[in-house]
């Protein structure tokens, strides 16, 4: 199959007209009906039957289904790069991080730096680390902010900071001699816990310790962001161990926030290309970021 015979493929499944197909794809309906009686004939069998006014995959098309889609999304990945490399955005910095650390630290950082760069654009965007890692690749960011270190022969990975897992509580659940002192990982059995997402890295590194505690955590409430966990905190749902700079937004002003004992490292990594050096603009960003996080996670360490 052609590329053109890919494509076609793709649209007639989506939308199950050859009409709808040619529309989507801007060409016409003659042309697409002579691209797939092409596409028929190299392969020597029928992709669709029609039925009830609408085609429908064969046995085989099916078959043929799931590798045309692994084709078709490399294709827009392509697609995409080779569109990243024609604007070049003009030099603009782009930066891409989790969501926790821009509600933290991006915002703050970024109005330091444009005292100093008040021309340079800059495009921000949150993702989770997957899709760091590929909008890094994809060369639709340049920079890349995360809590899990990410092992990649085209990525360069840097510590920036280093802070550790935190507990954190509705206001007045903890005293203020006990909000000064770590809290114990064993003293939460028993408990309400919101539950994170296990297929982050932090989420299940914890989910090893929480297991093991005696008598068992309840979890009835589990969710994807630190953030939301944070929010549902402060809402009196439980308690949660988030990393320090979620546990730390904001001064604290609705939660309660303890370093967690035995302590978990929690690293703030930079991402970027290893055939890319930081430009200065980049890397006064970065020095902005780095100096911020490290005067964050000391003033409640």
């Amino acid at each position: 199959m052609r590329l053109r015979h890919v494509e076609l493929f793709q649209a007639v499944l989506q939308t199950g007209s050859l009409t709808a197909a040619a529309e989507l794809l801007h060409i016409s309906q003659p042309a697409a009906s002579k691209i797939l009686q092409h596409a028929e004939q190299q392969l020597g069998f029928t992709l669709f039957s029609r039925v009830r006014g609408k085609l429908l995959p064969t046995a085989e098309a099916r078959i043929l289904q799931q590798q045309t889609e692994r084709l078709s999304a490399e294709l827009q990945d392509l697609r995409r790069l080779s569109d990243s490399l024609r604007r070049g955005e003009e030099r603009a910095l782009r930066l891409v991080c989790t969501p926790a650390l821009a509600q933290t630290l991006l915002s703050d950082a970024v109005c330091s730096w444009r005292k100093d760069f008040p021309q340079t654009r800059c495009v921000l965007a949150t993702q989770h680390t997957s899709e760091i890692v590929q909008a890094l690749l994809l060369r639709e960011a340049d920079l890349g902010l995360t809590l899990q270190r990410v092992e990649h022969p085209g990525l360069h990975t840097e510590v920036l900071a280093q802070g550790k897992m935190m507990a954190i509580a509705p206001l007045g659940w903890w005293s203020e001699d006990q909000c000064i002192a770590p809290i114990r990982l064993q003293s939460m059995a028993g408990l309400s816990l919101i539950g994170l997402d296990t297929r982050d890295a932090l989420g299940g590194l914890l989910r090893g310790h929480i297991q093991e505690l005696e008598p068992p955590v309840h979890i009835e409430i589990s969710v994807q962001t630190y953030q939301l966990a944070r929010m549902l905190v402060a809402a009196g749902q439980g308690l949660a161990l988030v990393d320090p700079f979620t546990a730390l937004a904001d001064h604290l002003g609705d939660i309660q926030a303890r370093p967690l004992e035995p302590n978990i490292p929690v690293p703030l990594y930079l991402l970027r290309r290893v055939d890319e050096t930081p430009t200065t603009a980049q890397k006064a960003l970065l020095k902005h970021l780095q100096t911020l996080a490290i005067d964050l996670l000391e003033l409640h360490g």
